[in-house]
């Protein structure tokens, strides 16, 4: 078997396919380019489902490419174990309906045999169970030995996503001998354990799902591979898992270099240096790929990796920055692959720094704060803590989290969840009141007396001026490519969030660049600020541009907007006249109206107000729009729907002879093109005022698809009709409480024998009764139910129980009456066996639970019993 390096392979693989006819294409970003509905390229196909789905052609019928990835659903287990990462390569050939199966198989097999020659003995393919096809090329044309395939399983071997193109699946495996399997003699391809390898899958698409279960053949098949950059490696290199491959190695080693700890001698360094390792190669690629650090989206993910790597950094005795030094490794490791790591090599470094930087400058005060609290936590940490140190010291909540679950202790993250929630919420209000906070004319560099002019309400598009340039909230002469900032024009189609209605989004472009516009905000003097990135090129202070909104998302909105109006009008006729608007925000096809009212709606109430809205959108009221004097629009009738101040002239927007109110926002010019209107939910705020939150137009119509989806499965899930769901659901709700009465009364009976068994074996220290015990087969509440029997018939007991579960320990202790009047106390007794196992735990003197995460030290920690009932117990 030929050793190569990873970089090599990688050279090795893009030309062979080339060989073949391939287009070899340059990795993708990152950042998925046109699909909002992923957060980050997580797989070699991802970027080219447009080619796959023939929404686009692509350059050629035949492609190969190396594609970085990033993955981070397990995060948390990075570094734990040495097999688990976020950064991944991945290495695909692609057949848009030109090749199939015969030249997949082929080619792959040539590949692994005479460019990495690996053994063909220890090589292993799984197919479909029924493409006999596949089963055929293998083995009559390939020449793989029958004894070398294996036929799996649709969870597998077959490749789908809900509806849409699918087809089965060919993985080819590397046998890394019996030395690295479970023992069994029925181990074999498709066995949980560490022998087989699955390295290549070479997926089939040949088959469309309905969505329904019905698959009919494509008229253009398919052909997906992909193979994993560092899984091929270890195999090459012989080595046991990604962080011994050769470049991932070196980066490793720059790391305990760094440190000045070596790998391999220690555990929880091991894990510590594992997670810098990987943290390190992801963030540097996100940077280069144009991610910056923030608290949402795709800045979240990097900030979460950059602050987690940092804190390991810690653990590892580094207290001051480093990761910008070993960022230069990777640079240097995968550069000639990467030409742009090189390129923007400064640009990565100094982001990194700045935000290790700023986040050195809180971590060590937020660790004694976090400290101090787990002292007195019993269980759970505080939302308000976790928020405090989010807040002040930049805890990403994951981060927190991660490390509560190290020290045994719970996380109340509704808690947290809510404070951010209150937060987001102030954080709008203020921007409402941008003027207010220093967004003036001479911050944006203009005169006192310019203002944006809005053409919005009849154009969606038009030609403006650029009159500033602002990044960093410095005025500024240009913004370049990958720069976020606001740029200020003097004419203006983009709506400004106020009133409760969203901002719009669009772009702003020119000859020399473009700028996507996510926010717009309006200054108290009339400038409309314009907050998003440059997309490419750059923009300048004086440029003509033209500005384009999203049509789609302004016409969702002015669904909302309507809507919103109509709702105001009929909780007022079903409810009377005391409602009026306390608050609103409207958003594509969905909204939310704040009401003075003093008690819930009744669903009678509910289905009054729906009915009635709905009813007036299908009359096809015409919506029109008009200014006129503050007098004349209260003389007919017209309500201010925002809590806002009015000027002498104001808008007033009527919906036929139904709604007379004033509004500044946009709206559509007939009732009818709201679609429909459905309650999501109706709570309340504060005392005296509700909250109905309410989908209207596309997304009614999702949620009627999802509820038919979700009811349709039900139905089948219950083999029964949709007509008959409601009734076979109760008859199998019924089922299921008598089948818990029976077990509980069964895990009771058998928590009580396995107690009175344990006080047989009870021991006498100091005059009491002392019973310890491991049952790894019962739960936390089986251990409660053991102890409580065994406090309630011996007074002199003094007991602790333990479970492991998932590498994870559940302590209860029970003390009885005579022990507890000793001076014995199980409160005092899980915080001992708890801190001996890591974890932490506490409660009363008569019983207390807690856990640990170090099952090595059970025994030991349960043995520290006996030495503390002698020590600590009163004469009787």
């Amino acid at each position: 078997m030929k050793k190569m390096g990873l970089n090599q392979i990688r050279e090795e693989f893009l030309s062979f396919f080339e060989s073949k006819g391939h287009l070899r294409q340059e990795s993708f970003p990152l950042v998925p380019q046109g699909d909002a509905g992923l957060l980050l390229i997580n797989s070699g196909m991802a970027p080219l489902k447009p080619y796959f789905s023939g929404e686009v052609t692509p350059p050629s019928k035949r492609m190969t490419t190396c594609q970085k990835c990033v993955r981070t659903p397990d995060i948390e287990r990075v570094g734990k174990t040495s097999r688990h990462g976020t950064f991944f390569e991945m290495l695909g050939n692609f057949s848009f309906g030109d090749y199939f199966k015969r030249e997949a198989a082929a080619w792959a097999w040539e590949f692994c045999i005479n460019v990495m020659e690996l053994p063909e003995d220890r090589l292993y393919v799984s197919v479909y169970l029924d493409d006999d096809e596949a089963w055929d090329i293998w083995t009559k044309e390939v020449g793989v030995a029958e004894s070398h395939m294996t036929r799996l399983g649709k969870a597998d071997n077959f490749w789908e996503i809900g509806a849409g193109p699918c087809g089965p699946c060919s993985e080819i495996y590397f046998d890394r001998g019996e030395e690295n399997g479970c023992g069994s003699p029925d181990c074999r391809v498709g066995c949980d354990c560490d022998r087989y390898v699955e390295f290549w899958n070479l997926v089939f698409t040949q088959f469309n799902n309905d969505g329904a279960g019905n698959y009919t053949p494509l008229k253009q098949k398919n052909i997906d591979t992909g193979m994993g950059l560092e899984r091929l490696a270890c195999i090459s290199q012989g080595v046991d898992n990604l962080f011994e491959v050769d470049t991932v190695r070196r980066i490793r080693e720059h790391v305990s270099e760094i440190a000045g700890v070596a790998y391999g001698e220690d555990d929880r360094r091991d894990a510590s240096l594992r997670i810098v390792t990987d943290h390190i190669r992801s963030t540097t690629m996100l940077v280069c790929d144009g991610v910056l650090p923030s608290n949402e989206g795709r800045g979240y993910v990097l900030r979460r990796l950059l602050r987690r790597a940092a804190r390991h950094g810690r653990l590892l005795g580094v207290t001051e920055p480093f990761l910008y030094k070993v960022c230069e490794t990777v640079i240097s490791e995968s550069g000639g692959a990467y030409p742009e790591l090189a390129e923007k090599k400064a640009h990565i470094v100094r982001v990194i720094t700045q935000e290790e930087e700023r986040f050195a400058q809180t971590i060590d005060a937020g660790m004694r704060m976090l400290g101090e609290a787990l002292e007195n936590v019993r269980g759970v940490l505080m939302g308000e803590t976790a928020f405090k140190l989010y807040d002040t010291y930049g805890f990403p909540v994951d981060l927190t989290a991660e490390i509560l679950e190290e020290a045994g202790v719970g996380l109340d993250r509704e808690g947290f969840d809510r404070l951010m929630e209150l937060q987001k919420r102030r954080a709008r209000e203020a921007r409402k009141a941008m003027g207010d906070l220093g967004w003036t004319a001479l911050e944006l560099g203009l005169d006192r007396d310019i203002k944006t002019e809005f053409v919005g309400y009849n154009e969606t598009v038009c030609a403006a001026k650029i009159l500033s340039v602002l990044v960093d909230g410095q005025v500024t002469g240009s913004m370049e490519e990958g720069q976020e900032g606001v740029i200020v024009l003097d004419r203006t189609p983009f709506y400004a969030e106020s009133g409760g209605q969203t901002a719009d989004c669009g772009v702003i472009s020119s000859d020399m660049g473009s700028f996507a516009v996510s926010d717009v905000q309006k200054s108290k003097d009339g400038k409309y600020l314009h907050i998003g990135r440059a997309e490419s090129g750059a923009l300048s202070k004086g440029d003509s541009v033209e500005s384009a909104i999203d049509g789609a998302r302004r016409a969702a909105i002015m669904r909302a907007h309507t809507a919103t109006h109509l709702l105001q009008k009929a909780l007022r006729n079903v409810l009377g006249e005391h409602v009026t608007q306390a608050g609103s925000y409207v958003e594509p096809d969905r909204l939310r109206l704040d009401f003075t009212h003093y008690v819930a709606l009744t669903p009678e109430e509910i289905e009054r107000v729906n009915t009635e809205v709905n009813e007036a959108i299908l009359r096809g009221l015409p919506v029109t729009a008009s200014e006129m004097p503050l007098d004349e629009a209260k003389a007919i009738g017209a309500m201010a729907l925002f809590s806002e101040k009015y000027g002498s002239t104001v808008r007033v927007v009527r919906a036929g002879d139904y709604s007379i109110e004033l509004c500044g926002g946009t709206h559509l010019d007939n009732t009818a093109k709201t679609g429909s209107l459905f309650f999501r939910s109706e709570s309340s705020v504060a005392a005296g005022v509700r909250r109905i939150e309410a989908w209207v137009g596309m997304g009614v119509v999702e949620l009627m698809n999802s509820n038919a989806r979700v009811m349709q499965e039900a139905s089948g899930l219950l083999n029964t009709s949709p007509g008959e769901l409601l009734q076979n659901l109760k008859n199998t709700l019924g089922e299921l409480k008598n089948l818990n009465r029976t077990l509980s009364k069964f895990k009771q009976a058998r928590s009580n024998d396995i107690a009175e068994h344990m006080l047989v074996s009870a021991k006498q220290v100091a005059g009491l009764n002392v019973v310890t015990g491991v049952r790894n087969d019962v739960d936390a509440e089986q251990l409660r139910a053991m102890g409580d029997f065994m406090r309630d018939r011996n007074p002199c007991i003094v007991a602790v129980m333990a479970s492991v579960a998932d590498e994870k320990i559940t302590f209860f202790a029970v003390c009885g009456a005579n022990a507890v009047s000793r001076g014995i106390k199980a409160g005092d007794i899980i915080r001992m066996v708890s801190k001996a196992c890591g974890g932490s735990g506490g409660g009363k003197p008569e019983s207390a639970m807690g856990g640990g995460r170090d099952v090595l030290k059970l025994d030991d920690a349960l043995a520290m019993l006996d030495d503390y009932v002698s020590e600590n117990a009163k004469e009787a």
